[in-house]
């Protein structure tokens, strides 16, 4: 049987198990300690603001920044339907309500055409979600923001050390969450940040995540908090992670720039678009199968993979047509034309850092081998 090309796999070849165990012995494994005090300094730097915020993960990065920016019950929030879930279960969670906006086909993330629209008297603010590590268009999302009295947070879950115009993800708006779960391309597991340079706001979310204590009194709460803190464990793999960031990335682009090359010419594969001013995080390789050009579906494709031992990841499903969302959803008449033939066409390939040449040139094959024998059938899709 072929070996197993998995989709994701974690790199820890650098520094992680030593801080780790520094980190281990010497008691700190808590939400305080030295590496917890580093990594928040060293990935604001990264991001360009003058604050970050480790959180547990990045679902409740998400969370903490609403609760921080008083989002209520009530309130709505303008997000893509092309993205992960988390970003409208934390739009939920306080009790808002998620408006679904269509993603530009030039960039697969929130289109700006769309987003006034969509803008009522209830509307309160944006999540511009960078989504495949492509960052959203943010000028001009910013700008209809300001126009309508708007806050706007940037989803970068997918997009560590990608740029817009040469400006950093994570500093391009009020406020930016992180997730470093095992498949990102910095992780500690799980784990997440806010990046902000608010420092207002830094000190609305420091209490918020740790319980509404007062910084000022021990054990004095005079707001309700939440236990959203990051450990010192965790963070001393961060360190480790974000010592190795350079290097990290130029292995993925390698990746990346292979699977452009190779996949460019096979027919029906549309490559992910790159707008001309942004700089891609490498995080998970996608492209969308066009099934009457490639002779097969999208899912035909990941089931002929799955047979050669080849795992693959669907786009994300549009949350507009989820159980939890798509009644309001449609009682909004939301059409949403471009994330649906995205949802239905969009896979993600094997993308990490110990992916071989050889890894890579027999995922092609296999891709190759499909449309080959879809163009010799004359199949189409129905």
């Amino acid at each position: 049987m072929l070996s197993r090309i998995p989709v994701g796999s974690v790199d820890l070849s650098g520094n992680e198990e030593a801080y780790a165990v520094e980190a281990i012995r010497s008691s700190w494994i808590s939400s305080t300690g030295a590496f917890l005090q580093r990594f928040e300094r060293e990935f604001a730097d990264l991001c360009g603001t003058t604050s970050a915020l480790a959180v547990c993960n990045g679902t409740v990065a998400l969370h903490l920044a609403l609760l921080g920016l008083d989002v209520r019950p009530g309130d709505e929030v303008l997000v893509p339907s092309l993205t992960y879930v988390a970003t409208a279960n934390a739009v939920r969670y306080v009790g808002a309500e998620p408006v679904f906006v269509d993603v530009d086909p030039a960039t697969w993330c929130l289109d700006p055409e769309r987003l006034e629209a969509a803008i009522t008297r209830r509307t309160r603010g944006v999540i511009a979600v960078h989504l495949l590590g492509h960052p959203a268009d943010m000028d001009r999302i910013n700008q209809i923001a300001d126009v309508h009295g708007l806050w706007v947070v940037e989803d970068a879950a997918e997009a560590v050390g990608g740029k817009y115009k040469g400006r950093p993800v994570g500093s391009l708006s009020h406020a930016a969450t992180f997730s470093f779960f095992g498949n990102k391309i910095i992780t500690s597991g799980e784990g997440g940040a806010i990046t902000l340079s608010d420092d207002r706001l830094v000190t609305r979310l420091r209490a918020l995540r740790g319980q509404g204590m007062d910084p000022h009194r021990r054990y004095y709460f005079p707001i309700t908090g939440y236990n959203f803190r990051l450990t010192n464990l965790a963070c001393a793999i961060l360190c480790a992670q974000l010592e190795r960031w350079e290097a990290i990335i130029a292995r993925r682009r390698e990746i990346f720039d292979r699977y452009n090359r190779l996949l460019g010419s096979v027919p029906g594969v549309r490559l992910q678009p790159v707008a001309p001013w942004a700089e891609l995080s490498p995080w998970m390789y996608a492209c969308a199968i066009d099934p009457d050009e490639f002779g097969a579906t999208r899912d035909d494709l990941m089931a002929a993979l799955a047979e050669r031992n080849i795992e693959t990841r669907p786009m994300f499903i549009p949350l507009h047509k989820l159980p939890p969302f798509r009644e309001e959803s449609r009682r909004r008449g939301e059409y949403l034309p471009v994330t649906d033939r995205l949802g239905e066409t969009g896979v993600m390939l094997p993308t990490y850092n110990r992916l071989t040449e050889a890894d890579q040139l027999r995922v092609v094959e296999a891709i190759a081998d499909l449309q080959r024998r879809g163009a010799r059938s004359g199949r189409k899709a129905a």
